[in-house]
């Protein structure tokens, strides 16, 4: 007989696997059903139910593992860089394989659970208006939006090319970067020069 630990070591990966899965299926589809999460992941929809009760237990889960690794990143690049616009290009710099990896929030938003997944990015939100306000008293973000819209807009657009990556091969995080950076009011020649001096 299985032990107590290895049936909760079991149920967490089967959990894990579903979440991974998930991700892929709704971004290649967001308007996929659990039904189809299910069979991509290799169980019955059951156990998909047994997890996540219902499809929007499923999107909350995958919008608090982003907000958790976009404000860890966040917080790293904060700390590195004394500049905003140098943080901001640090910040995508990092982020990009999350937001590619959660690049179908940006659909879901638009959608039914887009008022839950608002609330939920509501920190990461709140951390990013701070250095764009940031950068907008040290003159090198515009102030043609308010600070939180900006943010908002600015990191909106990473996302969206990770989301547009399928289907243009010559996108990637250098656009994310130059692209958001230009959004935000750098000027160009120091959007490029920030974007060349990422790792």
């Amino acid at each position: 007989m299985r032990t107590e630990s290895s049936r909760a070591r079991s149920t967490a990966e089967t959990r894990e696997r579903i979440v991974d899965v998930a991700l892929e299926v709704l971004g290649e589809n967001p308007d996929a059903g659990m039904g189809e999460i299910a069979v991509a992941a290799g169980v019955v929809r059951r156990t998909v139910y047994g997890h996540f009760p219902s499809r929007l237990d499923l999107v909350r889960t995958l919008t608090e593992r982003a907000v958790t690794a976009m404000s860890l990143v966040l917080a790293e690049a904060d700390a590195s860089h004394p500049e905003a616009d140098a943080t901001w290009a640090a910040f995508v710099g990092s982020v990009w394989p999350v937001a590619y990896r959660y690049r179908v929030l940006l659909a879901l938003r638009r959608g039914e659970f887009g008022g839950t997944i608002h609330e939920l990015l509501g920190p990461i939100d709140e951390l990013l208006a701070d250095l764009i306000e940031r950068g907008q008293d040290a003159g090198v973000f515009g102030r043609h939006v308010p600070a939180d819209v900006l943010g908002q807009v600015a990191y909106g657009v990473v996302f969206a090319i990770a989301d547009a990556v399928g289907s243009h091969e010559d996108l990637g995080v250098r656009a994310a970067i130059v692209t958001s950076l230009l959004t935000l009011g750098v000027p160009q020649a120091r959007a490029i020069a920030l974007t060349d001096g990422q790792p």
